[in-house]
């Protein structure tokens, strides 16, 4: 055990080092990290107009006519609709610290070259011409995130090249910092506009539909294979081991899938039709992941209820308040998991069950899917899964509470056994 742990540790924690640094997979997770609070703030308002009560249907149409539909959804419209923007604006602002670039000129940058790359749209009866809100949903994330890092990388190179207007120093600052962007900001429009222009020419028409034909399905196609989130699992565990953060690690790849995903079921299930992908960033964060990385939840209340030696018993009393709400770093480090070989074992295994038990319930109709509604990843289980798949998923995730006990139980009392042999040596001494 050992000599594997030593051969992990020193093939993958340089390579999770290197990932966890890149400056793109960085800011694609800060990009989400910044939007977080708008998706789930739109989302939510998915709830309100699917409450299963005749009469509140009845209610809401009576107050606000039978289109109140639309009306209760402006806020779903006005964020998870046009994700990629904010995305866009979130990542530029991180990509662009990175490159030395400021704030407002690194988004500015961005967004016109992403508009560059989006073509108008004419409408009937002489109604003018307009963007396509389509393409700033999840659909065009992908070109979002290409886009963001294209221009951003064209705008460094020029200004590392010294191909810059430099003001004299008697300037003020925001009208020098203007000029100076002026050459590479140029450069960025012109690259754009020659590639929209060849992509014009081609059967694909527009870079959105090369990059969703041939990147973004693709990939949504892979993110909903169940190995894949398989091979996702035992990667970001394994860097837990290490003590390495595994999803900051990961997020940069997996989340503009996952969440893709998320977005095509909350359209649908705005659309009330059926919804589509079983695998999704809701399915993760509350079925695989319940109480935080390694579904240690029902670690944390074993540890409380049935932790013989005092430092496990001081230890599941500090942990079950951070556990509840998925936040499991006291039982990581505490334990500790990191480091520790034996615990590792079922802190593998714990959501690699998760998720072929939940994949299986969804995929025979037990569970109702992931409703897409993007809830807080801190959102306590039960309730987490009362919101996205009803009552039977709030009963799902009690099960899997359970199965994930049974899993750790015995690992734990190996532990626990162990500490309690330590402590009474030093006793004796």
């Amino acid at each position: 055990m050992n000599e594997l742990m030593n051969f992990l540790e020193a093939k993958l924690v340089p390579i999770a080092r290197k990932l966890d640094q890149n400056r793109y997979l960085t800011a694609i997770r800060d990009g989400f990290f910044a939007v977080m609070p708008l998706l789930i703030i739109g989302s939510l308002f998915l709830l309100i107009p699917y409450i299963p009560s005749e009469a509140y249907q009845n209610f809401m149409a009576g107050k606000l006519g039978e289109n109140w539909l639309n009306y209760i959804l402006i806020p779903y419209n006005a964020t998870m609709n046009l994700m990629t923007i904010f995305v866009i604006i979130g990542m530029a602002k991180s990509l662009g610290r990175s490159f030395d670039i400021d704030d407002t000129t690194s988004i500015v940058t961005s967004l016109v070259a992403f508009f560059i790359l989006t073509p108008m749209i004419e409408f009937g009866n002489d109604a003018g011409k307009g963007l396509p809100v389509d393409n700033f949903t999840a659909s065009g994330l992908f070109v979002g995130i290409l886009t963001t890092m294209l221009a951003l990388k064209i705008f460094s190179a020029i200004e590392n090249k010294g191909w810059t207007i430099r003001m004299p120093g008697n300037v003020p600052g925001n009208v020098a910092t203007s000029f100076s962007a002026l050459v590479p900001e140029l450069f960025v429009i012109l690259v754009l506009t020659i590639i929209r222009i060849v992509f014009s020419l081609t059967n694909f028409e527009t870079v959105q539909s090369f990059v969703y034909a041939i990147l973004q399905k693709p990939l949504t196609n892979i993110g909903g294979n169940l190995f894949f989130l398989i091979i996702v699992i035992i990667i970001q565990q394994t860097l837990w081991m290490f003590g390495i953060h595994g999803s900051n690690v990961t997020d940069g790849i997996t989340k503009p899938i996952m969440f893709a995903q998320t977005a095509e079921n909350a359209a649908a299930f705005a659309a009330g039709t059926e919804l589509p992908n079983i695998l999704n960033y809701q399915f993760y964060t509350n079925y695989v992941c319940i109480g935080g990385a390694g579904a240690t939840l029902a670690l944390v209340l074993i540890i409380l209820f049935w932790a013989r030696s005092e430092r496990f018993k001081s230890l599941g009393k500090l942990s079950v308040g951070a556990s509840i709400f998925n936040i499991n770093e006291p039982v990581i480090f505490g334990l500790p998991i990191v480091l520790n070989p034996i615990i590792f074992i079922p802190f593998l295994l714990a959501p690699l069950v998760n998720a072929l038990l939940t994949y299986f319930v969804m995929a025979v109709g037990i569970v109702p899917l992931a409703n897409g509604i993007n809830i807080q990843w801190t959102t306590p289980p039960i309730l987490s899964g009362l919101i996205i798949s009803g009552w039977r998923g709030a009963l799902w995730q009690a099960l899997l509470i359970i199965i994930d006990g049974l899993i750790y139980y015995p690992f734990f009392r190996v532990v626990d056994k162990l500490e309690l042999e330590k402590k009474s040596t030093l006793d004796k001494q």
